[in-house]
C-alpha cells in the first residue's frame, strides 16, 4: 500500500479539528511537516500535533523529499500558486474550498492538473457527510416529487472581528484575499451541494450591496441562477443582519411536497407532503472532512475513485463570479 506523506501549506484554524487530524487517522496516511509564513504558529503546529517538520516557506515544503502530497488550507488568493507549484514537483494536492479566488485562477489550477497529469481535489466535504447524503436519497427518491424550484436563505448578524479598521479585518473580509466577502467564502459550501444534486449551474445573475457599512466588501447578496436541467432557483444571503433574522435553510419545492435542510447548523431534515411533516437527525463524524479526505487516500492508493475535483469544483467559483458581476 502507497503510504501518503502530507505537508500542510498553513496551518491556521480549519487543519485543528475539520481536516487536519483526519490525515493522521486514515489508514495509510500521516502527516510529516506543516508550514506557516509565521514560525511560531508552524513550531506551535507541530509541537501540539507531534510533527516532526515545519516550514516558513512553502517551496521547501514542495520540495521535501519527506512529503509526497500537498494539502492547501491558506487563503483562496495563493492556492493557485501553491497548487500549480505543487503539481510541477509530481505531488498531489488537496485544497480547501473554494478552490480559487476566482474562476480564471479554477481554469489555470485544472489546466496544469491536465497537462502535468497529477490529480487536484478539493474540499467539499458536505457531499461526503451522511446528513446531505440523506438529502440527495430523499430528492432522488421522488419523495417530494418532480423538483420545481430552489430557495437559498442565509442571514447572520455581523461578528466582532467585522467592526475592526481595514487593517484588522479577517481574511474573509478582503477580496484581494479570499475573492469578497463572507459570500464567497460560505456561498461554495451551499452553491457545490446543489450542483452536486442538481448539476451544473448554466445560467447566473445577481444583486450586490454594502448595506452595514463596516467594511467595503459586499454583505448582502441576491442572486437567480439555472442549472442544466433547467431547474431555476434563487439565493438571498446577508451577513450584517439582526439577530432575530438569523437563518441557514435551503428550500426544495416538489410538485408533491417540500424538503428543508441546512448547510451549516445540520439542523433536522423537514419533510413536507400530503401524509404530514417528517423530522430527520442525520449526525455526522467528529472530524467532518474525515470521509472525503479517506475517499482522496484511497484515490491516491488506487483503491477508489474521488470525484471531488478540481474540475467538479470550478463551476461553483463560476457561478459566484457570475453573480459577483467579476465578468
Amino acid at each position: 500500500m502507497k503510504i501518503l506523506k502530507w505537508g500542510f501549506i498553513g496551518c491556521g484554524e480549519v487543519t485543528e479539528k475539520k481536516s487536519g487530524p483526519a490525515f493522521s487517522e486514515i489508514e495509510g496516511s500521516m502527516v510529516v511537516a506543516v508550514m506557516s509564513r509565521s514560525a511560531e504558529k508552524a513550531r506551535s503546529y507541530a509541537e501540539r500535533h507531534n510533527i516532526k517538520k515545519w516550514y516558513t516557506d512553502a517551496q521547501e515544503l514542495i520540495d521535501d523529499p519527506d512529503v509526497n502530497a500537498i494539502y492547501i488550507a491558506t487563503p483562496p488568493a495563493s492556492h493557485a500558486t501553491f497548487a500549480i507549484m505543487a503539481m510541477k514537483a509530481g505531488k498531489p494536492v488537496y485544497v480547501e474550498k473554494p478552490l480559487a479566488a476566482s474562476y480564471d485562477d479554477c481554469a489555470r489550477i485544472n489546466r496544469v492538473s491536465e497537462q502535468t497529469g497529477v490529480p487536484c481535489f478539493v474540499a467539499y466535504y458536505r457531499r461526503y457527510l451522511p446528513y446531505f447524503i440523506k438529502v440527495k436519497e430523499i430528492i432522488e427518491s421522488g419523495t417530494i416529487g418532480k423538483v420545481i424550484n430552489v430557495q437559498i436563505r442565509f442571514a447572520v448578524p455581523p461578528r466582532d472581528l467585522d467592526y475592526q479598521n481595514s487593517e484588522k479585518l479577517p481574511w474573509r473580509l478582503r477580496p484581494d484575499i479570499s475573492g469578497g466577502g463572507y459570500f464567497y467564502d460560505l456561498a461554495p459550501h451551499q452553491l457545490d451541494m446543489l450542483q452536486y444534486i442538481f448539476g451544473v449551474i448554466t445560467e447566473a445573475d445577481g444583486i450586490c450591496a454594502n448595506r452595514g457599512g463596516l467594511y467595503e466588501a459586499e454583505d448582502t447578496v441576491s442572486a437567480c441562477f439555472r442549472f442544466e436541467n433547467g431547474l431555476p432557483g434563487s439565493g438571498s444571503w446577508c451577513f450584517v443582519g439582526y439577530e432575530s433574522a438569523r437563518e441557514d435553510c435551503i428550500d426544495v419545492i416538489g410538485d408533491k411536497g417540500q424538503l428543508s435542510f441546512s448547510v451549516f447548523n445540520y439542523d433536522p431534515i423537514v419533510i413536507h407532503t400530503a401524509d404530514g411533516t417528517q423530522n430527520i437527525k442525520v449526525p455526522n463524524p467528529p472530524y467532518v472532512q474525515y470521509p472525503l479526505i479517506k475517499n482522496v487516500v484511497e484515490h491516491l492508493q488506487g483503491l477508489a475513485v474521488c470525484t471531488c475535483t478540481g474540475v467538479s469544483a470550478t463551476p461553483v467559483n463560476w457561478a459566484m463570479d457570475r453573480i459577483l458581476g467579476k465578468f
